[in-house]
């Protein structure tokens, strides 16, 4: 397939390298159709690049998703004892997060962080997750649905800062969202701002603390809601929308 070079070059790297190894790519084609949906061209990144490799494509991207995945952050990253219910993490996968948000922020490349993604930014800013959302929390909101993949998503409401970018993207200070994570934000990373809680206090959402980058991470999973859902179809058009303002000067 030609590449279109009007359209901007969003990154998303493999959900996991078994995934990348053993063709299952099932999960990581709604972040692709969300991506073409909202006007952009989705550049699938290997867990297998070299440091030089990634670097060389990370140059020609405009922009940054970070989908979810069934690993956990390794915990060493923020200097934590491994929690019981912490599953293995994927080192591939965080290196290749980690070497795509060091350039990204550097360069201010808009950046959507979506479950597992919004904690690997999370870490990469030098902030820590609660491991394991019941056995620290309690159960007051079931963050960890999973009743299989034929069984209708439940969701859960969430408060959103009336000051923020996110209350511009949903139009409002609340929205219902889906939910399927069993840890979240504990201390936020540098230079993010939280925006978005559920009702028991689980953090739901971060953006970047100033107008140096634009940066968004969200706990929910609005690639699998509706596309006509104000708050998911927000996400990916306004992400694809800063990107194409960085693509703009390279046309000229």
């Amino acid at each position: 397939m030609a590449r279109d070079d009007s359209k901007p070059r969003i990154g998303i790297p493999y959900r996991t390298r078994k995934e990348e190894l053993t063709g299952d790519f099932g999960k990581l084609e709604k972040y692709i159709e969300s991506v073409r949906r909202a006007g952009a061209e989705s550049v699938i990144l290997s867990l297998g690049l070299s440091r030089a490799h990634l670097e060389k494509i990370a140059r020609t991207l405009d922009g940054l998703l970070l989908p979810g995945s069934p690993a956990d952050v390794n915990p060493a990253h923020f200097k934590a004892a491994r929690h019981a219910k912490c599953v293995d993490p994927d080192s591939d996968r965080e290196r290749t997060d980690f070497a795509l948000l060091e350039h990204c922020l550097a360069e201010q490349k808009p950046i959507v962080a979506i479950c597992y993604g919004l904690q690997s930014l999370n870490v990469f800013c030098s902030g820590t997750l609660i491991q394991d959302i019941p056995s620290e929390l309690g159960r007051m909101i079931e963050h960890d649905w999973d009743d299989g993949p034929e069984a209708p998503e439940r969701r859960h409401g969430v408060r959103i800062e009336p000051n923020s970018r996110l209350a511009q993207i949903a139009a409002a200070h609340e929205a219902l969202v889906n939910s399927s994570h069993h840890q979240s934000i504990c201390d936020p990373g540098r230079n993010l701002r939280v925006v978005s809680r559920a009702s028991d206090g689980v953090i739901e959402a971060i953006e970047w603390s100033n107008h140096a980058n634009w940066v968004m991470g969200v706990q929910w999973h609005p690639e699998r809601m509706d596309e006509t859902d104000p708050i998911a179809r927000g996400l990916f058009s306004d992400l694809i929308a800063v990107a194409g303002l960085r693509k703009m000067p390279a046309r000229a």
